[in-house]
Order: C-alpha cells, then structure tokens, then sequence
C-alpha cells in the first residue's frame, strides 16, 4: 500500500504520533510512504522536524521524500498564531530548517498520486488547494482520507467542540472548501474519508504510556520526551475535565492524527463508518458540511469508535511489552 502524508508536524504532538504509527506499522502488508508534505511551514522549520523524527526511526534511509509546502509567510493562516514550542525542549538535537519552494510539496503530491498513493490529510488543506488548483481533478483519482470535518457534536461526556474548534479545517477555511467540494467525484474511486474531532476526542495519549515509550526505541522515546513538554505546556486534563467527565485524569494530549492514519490504513477496531450525501458550503468564514440526500456527494464518516482499543493498538505497536516471562526494560532518562 502507497501512502502520502500531508502533516503540519512541529506544534500538537499527535502529527508525530501518528507519522510514528505509519513508520512502524505492524500490518501484514508492506507501507511505502512515497511522500511526507509539509503545511504550515515556517521558513523550513516542520519539515526539518520530520527529517529528524524520520531519521530517528529508520536510520541512514533516505528514500521517504520530504518537502514544504504551504508557509505562514504566505498569509494563509492570517490572524491565527500558527507557532512553534521550543524547539529545544521537544528535539533531542538541533533542528536545521530544510525550506524549499513550496511548488516541490506540489509536485511531491502528484507524483505520489500518479504512483496510486492513499493520500492522508492531517493538517490545514492548503497543500491540496495548490494540487487542485495546479492539476484539476488530481486528489479525486486516488483514495483520500482527513482528519476533520464537523457532522456531529461529541458525546455527552467529552468536550461539547463545534465546527469552529475545527481547527484542520478552519484555520484556512476558503481551502479546505475548495478541496471538500473538489475530491470525491470519480465513482471509480471510494467517496473521502472524513476522520471528525468528535470521535478523535475519544482517543488519548496519557502519562501512564510514558515509561513504555521511554523503554522503547529512539521514537518512541522521542514521543516521551515530547509528551512530557507537551504536558507541562498544556494541561489538558486540567484544563477540559471539569466539563468532560469521560476524558482520563491522566490525559496529555488526543490521537487525532494517529486515528486518521490507523483508519486510512485499514484498522477497524470498534470503528463505525457511514457513507453520508453531504453538502459543502462555506458560510461567515467557516466551512459547512450538511447531510442531504437530494444534492449531497458522498462521503464516508466516521462516526463512532472504541477509543481505548485504538490506544492500546497505539502503544502496543510503538512500545510493544515484553512477551511473557520477559523482564520489562528499564525506562531511560528523557532525552
């Protein structure tokens, strides 16, 4: 299976938790990654964190493709502060920026579409505005699975998130309506695949993990050490729990991206997917997805999942235990 990862890595942990999950997926079936593009770059930045979180994982390989696409120089994402954590906190070593023209991230799509790649989405939609609009049609020829997308509210008992908290999606609205109304339209081809925060929410990352990752590999203990910053940065589980009864005390962050990613490569654990009509439309800045049988194109939702099963398949895959019998490692000091 071909896939094409479209990542804003560098800010909220979950991209690389779940570029980790493509990197070490334990599928029968061999992964080719035959591209990672970058969105929302900043001078290089995202796409030199990548390369190093790639590096850590299969070193001395160079064959994974990496590019940036879409800058925050270039206004997309105006006024919204599309920063950085310190870097230094979060990378065992220095990150070197890798800028290149954004038209490199384009043209790193279509080769990857023209070799029948699975493209996934788990950032803003900038990128693939760019690929629609430089080559009509493109996303539509091949597989196509996003994180986001706002059908249906969470449950009761997780944050009460609307459309506008869909951050994939809204931070640059006017893109990601163009490529919602444009991917889709070959029959031949399955319907989208929309990953929504209202059931990623479900899915967590907590501080119990972090001993496994720490006895795991190089990143697996990368994930650790940025778990722990990310941790002392945010305080989720402090923050959302009042309101959100059914989130763990211990959360540090949410798998969105590692959900979409898992799903896209054909985990179904507990998921419940139904093919909806829907109607794209973009509405006081914000775009607007509508149920409607009479004008709607399908797509394919997701709509319910088991959340703990996915967090087990996570952590087993990253940071498997020791079979039975087997003395458990040692958690290293973070890095």
């Amino acid at each position: 299976m071909r896939i094409h990862l479209d990542t804003d890595l560098g800010g909220d942990i979950d991209d690389l938790c779940a570029l980790a999950l493509l990197l070490r997926w334990p599928g029968p079936d061999p992964i080719e990654i035959t591209g990672i593009t970058l969105v929302g770059d900043t001078d290089g930045q995202r796409t030199g964190m990548v390369r190093q979180a790639v590096d850590l994982a299969i070193a001395g390989r160079t064959d994974i493709p990496v590019a940036a696409g879409a800058d925050t120089s270039q206004g997309w994402y105006d006024p919204y502060p599309f920063g950085l954590p310190d870097a230094s906190r979060y990378w065992p070593a220095p990150v070197v920026p890798a800028p290149n023209p954004p038209e490199e991230a384009i043209a790193l799509l279509k080769r990857s579409i023209d070799l029948g790649a699975t493209v996934i989405g788990i950032g803003p939609l900038t990128n693939l505005r760019l690929l629609e609009a430089a080559h009509p049609g493109a996303l539509a020829r091949v597989p196509y699975v996003q994180m986001g997308g706002f059908i249906r509210p969470p449950r009761p008992g997780y944050p009460a998130w609307g459309n506008a908290d869909d951050f994939n999606v809204q931070v640059d609205a006017e893109s990601a309506f163009r490529v919602l109304t444009a991917a889709g339209t070959n029959p031949a081809v399955p319907p989208p695949v929309l990953v929504p925060l209202s059931v990623t929410v479900e899915t967590a990352l907590r501080a119990r993990d972090l001993d496994r990752l720490r006895a795991g590999d190089a990143l697996a203990r990368l994930i650790a050490r940025q778990a722990g910053a990310f941790a002392e940065d945010e305080h989720l589980a402090e923050t959302l729990r009042p309101d959100a009864p059914l989130l763990p005390e211990d959360l540090i962050n949410f798998q969105h991206d590692g959900l979409a990613v898992a799903i896209a490569l054909g985990w179904r654990e507990g998921v419940v997917i139904e093919r909806m009509p829907l109607t794209i439309a973009l509405q006081d800045g914000l775009v607007v997805a509508t149920v409607d049988p009479e004008r709607g194109r399908l797509f394919d939702i997701v709509t319910g999942i088991d959340g703990p099963a996915f967090d087990r398949f996570w952590l087993d895959t990253l940071a498997p235990a020791p079979a039975p019998g087997m003395p458990r490692p040692e958690p290293m000091a973070p890095e």
